[in-house]
């Protein structure tokens, strides 16, 4: 190749805008004169960190799309699937990576596919949940036409993956993962959404160990509606197909996630698939497969009798004997680990520095309760909008939240209920207080009487009662934990 290729190189990633002219001649500089490869000016715009192998590839094949979606920039492929691949990506604005999913070309004139990926990412945008991928945005690119959804990355890798390397799991590490996938699952179906595709590649471990759920892409929308549930039909995995067709339960079942949670907690546990592994469809949908498991003993695994009792109800083949919603299976791992512990269950705190979130509608107590609770060790969050505050929640639980509802009214009082419930369904403590007018205090009655809910009513409320019954609980909070 000629200096001129290596030149059109540069300049191809220059209008591209993966690169600015500053850097290309930069690296020019470096390489000083004589003639060079495309290949060493990309590999020196590599070591920089001005392009990534993945691009440089595009770039030696002269593609010219494919480099961005939605404003995003792509850096390299993660992961393939059938349905589509997800690449890791950043903004160019702030620098925050991402991880984008893009429905495979094949699928994207097929309406059906396209809504299917679309519904994805819709019910992937209404969960917030420390266990649950967020999915950020859901988009079709306009320059390329491919459809994408944006989710939030997760710097580290897949259980797959990260027993590829341990092997198996200590049981206290693989229960805490346990009851970090059942956590999200519960909140999942508080929502009416089930997963439909739990394996060990869909949950993802994060740097910090923390398990999320990945991939709700096969999951179904199932209204519970006295007692029934209304299925909208999708395409379902051959081995959730295989089970329920042996058991004889309606597509969609609950129970489903609760067996295959069980085979990602069994091969965590030994190091081994649960179920035959094979690629034929028919041997895949045999009755067999599901009901004569090895025992996990076979494998020289001795558990301690509540894991295993938890494990045998999980992937019992009757679904009447599994659990029968994963808030239920949430509540036995947090009993067995309690069990384990010597103590029993408790509640914890949500996780990172101390904070209240403070309801509050005038801009002078706004000021106030800042600096005040800041001087306290808290962190302060303050909006006059209800809505907010629950927002807030779901996206990163808080340890405290005091309500105005001189200020905030009605809204004010569902926003503090909504956020107690979610504290609920995700075992976390909260310190709660609402504070009433006086013209209120027939609201009392409202009120959820619950240990982490306090009432103060007005006149006599004062900064340093409000401070004080809020350390009151959040210390009851704290012994509560211990």
């Amino acid at each position: 190749m000629t200096s001129q290729d290596a030149t059109s190189i540069a300049q191809l990633a220059t209008q591209l805008r993966l690169v600015t002219d500053e850097q290309v001649r930069e690296c020019w500089d470096e390489l000083d004169t004589g003639i060079h490869s495309p290949e060493s000016l990309l590999k020196l715009l590599e070591r920089k960190g001005h392009v990534t192998p993945w691009q440089s590839h595009k770039l030696l094949r002269g593609d010219t799309d494919g480099y961005f979606l939605g404003g995003y920039r792509v850096l390299y492929k993660i992961a393939s699937g059938s349905f589509g691949r997800v690449f890791r990506a950043d903004d160019p604005r702030t620098g925050a990576d991402v991880a984008i999913k893009v429905l495979r070309k094949r699928w994207g004139d097929d309406p059906h596919k396209v809504e299917l990926f679309e519904r994805e990412g819709r019910m992937g945008m209404s969960m917030h949940h420390p266990n649950i991928v967020r999915i950020l945005a859901v988009n079709k690119d306009k320059p390329t036409g491919q459809h994408y959804i944006v989710m939030e990355f997760v710097e580290g890798g897949n259980l797959r993956d990260f027993l590829a390397i341990r092997k198996k799991l200590e049981v206290k590490e693989a229960l805490r993962l346990l009851e970090e996938c059942s956590s999200g699952l519960a909140y999942a179906y508080t929502r009416g959404l089930t997963h439909r595709d739990l394996k060990p590649t869909n949950v993802l471990i994060a740097s910090q160990g923390v398990a999320k759920l990945v991939d709700f892409g096969l999951a179904e929308i199932a209204i519970p509606d006295h007692g029934e549930t209304h299925d909208v039909s999708v395409e379902r995995t051959v081995d959730y197909a295989g089970l329920e067709k042996a058991t004889a339960v309606k597509h969609g079942d609950i129970r489903s996630d609760i067996y295959f949670m069980g085979c990602v907690f069994y091969e965590m546990l030994c190091g081994h698939a649960m179920l035959t592994q094979t690629r034929d469809r028919v041997a895949r949908m045999n009755r067999h497969r599901y009901e004569d498991i090895p025992p996990i003993s076979a494998y020289d695994i001795m558990l301690p009798p509540p894991v295993q009792s938890l494990l045998d109800r999980m992937i019992a083949f009757d679904p009447k004997t599994r659990y029968q919603t994963p808030a239920a299976l949430h509540e036995a791992v947090k009993k067995v680990q309690g069990e384990l512990e010597g103590g029993p269950v408790q509640r914890s705190a949500p996780a990172g520095p101390k904070s209240v979130f403070i309801v509050e509608g005038h801009p002078k107590f706004q000021d106030v309760f800042r600096d005040h609770f800041a001087k306290q060790g808290f962190r302060p969050l303050i909006s006059a909008n209800p809505g907010m505050a629950v927002h807030k929640y779901e996206e990163q639980p808080y340890h405290a939240l005091i309500v105005d509802a001189g200020t905030a009214g009605e809204a004010g009082m569902q926003a503090l209920k909504r956020i107690v419930k979610e504290s609920d369904d995700m075992d976390l403590t909260i310190a709660a207080v609402l504070v009433l007018e006086e013209n209120q205090s027939d609201w009392v009655d409202q009120v959820p009487q619950h240990p982490g809910v306090a009432v103060l009513v007005r006149p006599g409320v004062t900064l340093k009662a409000l401070t004080e019954k809020l350390h009151e609980m959040l210390e009851q909070a704290d012994t509560a934990d211990a």
